[in-house]
């Protein structure tokens, strides 16, 4: 119980900065979508651009977050030696992406569909690299369980993005390029926070530790690779595969509509953020796995919720994006859909972790990945972004499916299926009856779902007890123990 008191604790100062970060970070969106026309295709560019940098981002980490909590909680493994080790290498990586890209700037531009602007891929080739040298840091403050500084440090970030960006886009002429500068600045300034962990690192490869990490390591990379395909794979082969003249309109488009799904991705990364480090310093155990069951449980139940209350005001959340960006919002509860998935995915995935066969997750998030990937191929050529949506359930739903299966052989967890099972219908339910009943105003619409909101937050409230799960939080849980 004193995990779970923690994993509610933890889950709260994460969530909030990821939350709080991303929506703030949305300002951006409407900023972008407004003030770039879909059809100059800034904004395809940013979302082309951008789907390049979180591929590379995994390259370079090369699964060394989660192989740094693996290895830290080992007891013959010297926690302050494990970090000095992943940090050494995961620098030594990023300097020489960073040396190759920089060399050979005109040609990658080129090979990129850039070469009239090679800046932007500079520009994003230093940012990459420094986001790369921070992940370790960032994961030693998880793991020395410091959220505080952790979550300022995401939103001191954001905070300046922000405020560069309104400045740049509403007092000058609007440019794409801006958007990359700023966020080259921004990542640069932040790098500076880490000093102190920085300074007092063991800087050294330890050759017969790091080859260790680095058997546990590649199978995570392969995982990562595809797991990262699985999310920005349809935004990189959308300008190769659609030869409309305007493939960088449609993409913009897209990427900007899915930004309002993404709030599926801030509750996994809240949620990531706080179990990972408590799951591998509880390792295995019968009654750990009770444990990971009903996380799984509560993880599903906020994440209907989530998706449910997207629906029910998407008629106020259209206005995140510019007036000619709003046709893509039918895609919406599609990629919200498979953001649930990938987030199961996740939650399933500790087994192979926790076991040592990471093999299964580069296998498993490979097949995935391949899945995405040929329906995309098959079909953006005729059905545009709307392909791209259902490819994502497609990958995301086979690796799920897989995943559960699989683990069940190597380490079998009673997941509450019919509880989880009833959850998914009853929230099916209502958003068919969302979306297939017509209200005549945009405000009779709005109450109408929220009273199919009210349904089901009136379901999980009284089946799962959750005034004595709400009693356990920080600050607002006074209130409801009173009660």
């Amino acid at each position: 119980m004193a995990n779970l008191n923690s994993l509610l604790k933890d889950t709260v100062i994460y969530g909030l900065s990821s939350i709080v970060g991303r929506f703030l970070n949305y300002l951006l969106v409407p900023l972008y979508t407004h003030k770039l026309a879909a059809a100059s295709g800034g904004y395809g560019t940013i979302t082309n651009i951008y789907a390049y940098v979180a591929l590379t981002l995994v390259i370079l980490v090369f699964g060394m977050e989660t192989t740094f909590f693996r290895f830290a909680n080992k007891k013959e493994c010297d926690s302050e030696q494990v970090f000095g080790t992943a940090l050494t290498f995961v620098t030594c990586l990023a300097a020489i992406f960073l040396a190759v890209v920089l060399g050979g700037l005109t040609p990658i531009s080129g090979a990129l569909g850039y070469a009239d602007h090679p800046e932007f891929i500079a520009f994003m080739a230093i940012t990459v690299a420094l986001d790369a040298f921070q992940a370790v840091p960032f994961a030693y403050l998880r793991y020395q369980h410091k959220p505080i500084k952790f979550a300022s440090l995401k939103l001191a970030f954001i905070a300046i993005n922000i405020i560069l960006n309104v400045i740049a886009f509403t007092c000058f002429t609007p440019y794409e390029g801006n958007a990359f500068l700023i966020n080259m600045i921004c990542t640069s300034l932040i790098t500076f926070a880490f000093a102190r962990e920085v300074l007092r690192a063991k800087w050294n490869l330890n050759m017969r530790l790091l080859k260790q990490m680095l058997a546990y390591s590649w199978p995570m990379l392969v995982l990562g690779i595809a797991g990262t395909l699985n999310q920005t794979a349809d935004k990189i082969i959308f300008p190769f595969i659609y030869h409309a003249a305007n493939a960088k309109e449609q993409l913009g488009i897209y990427g900007g509509v899915v930004k309002i799904a993404m709030i599926m991705a801030m509750i996994t990364q809240a949620f990531r953020y706080a179990y990972e480090p408590i799951v591998f310093g509880k390792g295995t155990g019968k009654d750990n796995n009770k444990y990971y069951a009903s996380a799984m449980r509560y993880f599903v139940v906020f994440t209907l919720l989530a998706f449910l209350c997207v629906v029910a005001y998407l008629d106020i959340l259209k206005y995140l994006v510019g007036a000619d960006y709003r046709e893509g919002l039918k895609v919406v509860p599609i990629v919200m859909a498979a953001e649930i998935m990938m987030g199961v995915y996740f939650n399933l995935s500790f087994w192979y972790k926790l076991t040592d066969r990471t093999i299964w997750g580069a296998v498993l998030s490979t097949i995935g990945c391949v899945v995405l990937i040929a329906v995309n191929i098959a079909f953006v050529p005729t059905y545009s972004y709307v392909a791209c949506a259902w490819a994502g359930c497609a990958g995301y739903g086979t690796a799920m499916v897989l995943s559960y299966f699989v683990g069940q052989r190597y380490y079998p967890i009673a997941y509450p299926l019919k509880a989880i099972g009833g959850y998914t219908l009853l929230a099916a339910g209502l958003f068919a009856a969302m979306t297939l009943v017509p209200m005549p105003s945009t405000w009779l619409n709005i109450a109408y779902r929220t009273a199919l909101l009210l349904v089901f937050v009136a379901v999980i409230y009284r089946v799962e007890h959750l005034d004595r799960v709400m009693a356990k939080l920080p600050m607002v849980g006074r209130f409801f123990r009173k009660a």
